[in-house]
């Protein structure tokens, strides 16, 4: 299981609003917590942004990486 998709079941379980620091806990949460906190950091933005590109999440602030949810 990628790490993104280790990401989508607690954004789609929680739902709200997912920017960088909520996607972190969460990915500690499921054993990707290894690495310092900048490292913690990249791999959240970039399971965020994979999880974008596959549809699953929208960007709602375009100056941060902050995300929701996709309409279904």
């Amino acid at each position: 299981m990628t790490i993104a998709q280790n990401l989508e079941k607690p954004i789609r379980a929680l739902g709200g609003t997912w920017d960088t620091r909520r996607a972190v806990t969460a990915l500690r949460g499921a054993g990707h917590g290894d690495g310092n906190q900048r490292q913690q950091e990249k791999r959240a933005r970039k399971a965020l942004r994979d999880l974008a590109a596959t549809g699953v999440i929208v960007k709602i602030d375009p100056d941060s990486a902050t995300y929701r949810l996709a309409e279904q």
